[in-house]
């Protein structure tokens, strides 16, 4: 699936603004034809944004079940003779979608988009009504999981991951063209030879079988560099300019479709950053150079918006993640919006991508210590359905972000059980599947200490070590020595699977403006002490090549005594105001304020 896209034979035209709302309390509104026209007692809605905290009503906040969405749009006039395609870029965590009456289809996944011919439901110059139910209940089948109990005030959702269940319409809807013809994928694969880039290029259409594919490199100027002819081919580019860590120099490859008389039928742009991604022993290589990830987990997380994607926002975010020194960022737990990896490519920002697999360990109490009640694996809990479902989320993420030069590695879990054999049996299959769909970079999950090395029967498959840790926090709670002493041992432990090491998380909850003489729990001042251990400890082993911060801001999480207001650990606030850590990890990570992180010692 191509992501929609104006050019000289394409034209997209943005859904985004005031839809029509409304809350399905009894579960009536497939069966009631709710799509059959203008939906009853319907509330305005912005999209994109999550719906839970636009409407001042806990009831809407926490409710779990169907939401319906529906719009009016005016098909351009000149759309006569193109095929024509509704796309959601997603619906989270699953959707129905009728034009007009007639039912389109659905789709499972809250994070990656899906779209459908419309042709024969639309008349160019006339108005049509889209409608989408949206559910954003969890089980055990869906990714990320959860149950719905019974309680003495009803039916409630539980979830098991430790951030807020929004939901919704998070992203772009597009109604876009395309000819009859049409080109359907492109697969970009890049190398160095020396100082000559290699851009091996892959397409899929739907056209006559005389139809031809051209395609065309060009530099960040507009000026020609390579060209090729074929469905498929290799380009070499002399004296390449690389996509590299702080430098995201992009060329764009002009892809044609041309019937056999050479009348153009379709054109695609695919921006290619030219770069190398290898795994050495235990070192990190971007183009052929040792590289140390710096930077955060981040979350998907504002005010009043939810996870709806905003551009200001996150404009603003990337420029407090260059203020402070990251070079780098983990989409967990889920796939982003496709806009922010596009200006990650942009900015030269290296990315983690996350497949939504959170909350898969029921030895985990929403991100702490403490059991859900269940059996993780089990025929009645995660089970082979369950999997299906993770395979084709992995799947539909390597297929959206597979071109993206920022896309450096592939998660396809976080915290996972990870200490059984059912995991193992579980998770096999998964890592061969990411492996075979991309064989060009590495794949891993994200380790919980709940399986400390020696325990961990998944690892085996990594290609790189991810670890989460909090010695300091859950556990050596305000003793930090202790938590030194613990941490180094266990991950010199680690250093001996000859793999490169990235620590995914570490931090401790810090309530803004608390400050005390001597260092307490839930202080700024406990904060910065604690990072100060942290990075003792990894600048102690060489098999470390990276650390985020857990994480970059404070975000919302469901009710708990243990989270007071969401979670806590940002470097800055929700708000982005920052923390002191902020600006320690600002001196640690600026190499023009003074040492750069990853300088190891014996």
């Amino acid at each position: 699936m191509l992501r929609p896209q104006d050019n000289a034979v394409r034209e997209r035209k943005s859904l985004n603004g005031i839809w029509q709302f409304a809350i399905d309390r009894d579960g009536v509104g497939r069966s009631n034809r709710w799509f059959a026209g203008p939906l009853a007692d319907a509330r305005p809605m912005a999209v994109p944004a999550s719906f839970n905290d636009i409407a001042a009503d806990s009831s809407v906040r926490d409710f779990f079940g169907d939401v319906w969405y529906q719009t009016t749009v005016q098909v351009p006039r000149g759309w006569v003779g193109q095929r024509v395609v509704l796309n959601l870029e997603s619906a989270t965590h699953r959707a129905t979608v009728w034009m007009n009456d007639v039912e389109l289809g659905g789709h499972e996944g809250g994070y990656t988009p899906f779209e459908f011919d419309v042709t024969d439901h639309v008349s160019p110059g006339q108005q049509v009504r889209v409608t989408v139910v949206v559910n954003n209940t969890l089980n055990f089948q869906s990714v990320p999981p959860g149950v719905v109990e019974d309680t003495p005030d009803g039916a409630r959702q539980r979830y098991f991951h430790d951030f807020f269940n929004y939901a919704g319409l998070h992203r772009t809807v597009w109604l876009y063209t395309t000819g009859p013809a049409y080109l359907t994928d492109v697969t970009v694969l890049t190398d160095l030879a020396g100082t000559t880039g290699i851009v091996r290029y892959s397409t899929e259409a739907e056209a006559p079988e005389a139809a031809t594919v051209s395609v065309v490199l060009h530099d960040a100027a507009g000026l020609p560099v390579a060209t090729g002819a074929g469905v498929r081919g290799e380009l070499a580019v002399a004296d390449v300019h690389r996509w590299a860590p702080g430098d995201g120099y992009l060329y764009d490859l002009e892809i044609r479709l041309a019937d056999h008389a050479g009348k153009l039928l379709d054109l695609y742009h695919q921006r290619v950053g030219v770069r190398s991604v290898r795994i050495d022993g235990t070192k990190f290589l971007i183009n052929g150079k040792p590289f140390y990830f710096t930077g955060f987990g981040m979350h998907e997380d504002l005010e009043v918006l939810g996870k709806g994607h905003n551009d200001a926002h996150m404009v603003h975010d990337f420029e407090l993640l260059k203020w402070i020194g990251a070079n780098s960022f983990r989409t967990s737990h889920y796939p982003y919006s496709e806009d922010v990896l596009e200006y990650a490519d942009r900015q030269g920002i290296v990315i983690i991508d996350e497949v939504a697999a959170v909350g898969m360990n029921m030895g985990l109490g929403g991100g702490i210590f403490g059991t859900q009640g269940y059996t993780t694996f089990s025929p009645d809990t995660i089970n082979d359905e369950s999997r299906e479902t993770h395979a084709q989320a992995i799947r539909e993420l390597i297929a959206r972000d597979k071109n993206h030069p920022s896309v450096v590695i592939w998660s396809i879990a976080n915290e996972p059980e990870s200490d059984t054999e059912a995991a193992e049996n579980y998770f096999r299959p998964l890592f061969e599947l990411a492996k075979e769909l991309d064989p060009s970079r590495p794949v891993g999950f994200v380790n919980v200490m709940l399986a400390p090395h020696g325990a961990c029967r998944v690892s085996q498959f990594g290609d790189v070590l991810m670890l989460n840790r909090y010695y300091g926090w859950y556990v050596n709670t305000g003793e930090l020595k202790a938590a030194e002493i613990s941490w180094e041992a266990e991950l010199r432990g680690w250093a001996g699977e000859g793999k490169p090491i990235i620590i995914t998380e570490y931090g401790a909850d810090t309530y803004s403006g608390l400050h005390s003489v001597t260092p307490t729990p839930w202080t700024e001042e406990y904060q910065v002490d604690y990072l100060d251990m942290n990075h003792r400890v990894f600048d102690r082993i060489e098999a470390v090549v990276g650390e985020q911060v857990w994480n970059f801001a404070d975000f919302a999480t469901t009710s708990g005594i243990m989270r007071v207001g969401g979670n806590k650990k940002g470097a800055f606030t929700r708000d982005r105001h920052p923390k002191a850590a902020a600006f320690a990890l600002r001196r640690r990570w600026r190499k023009d304020l003074g040492t750069p992180a990853g300088c190891h010692g014996s």
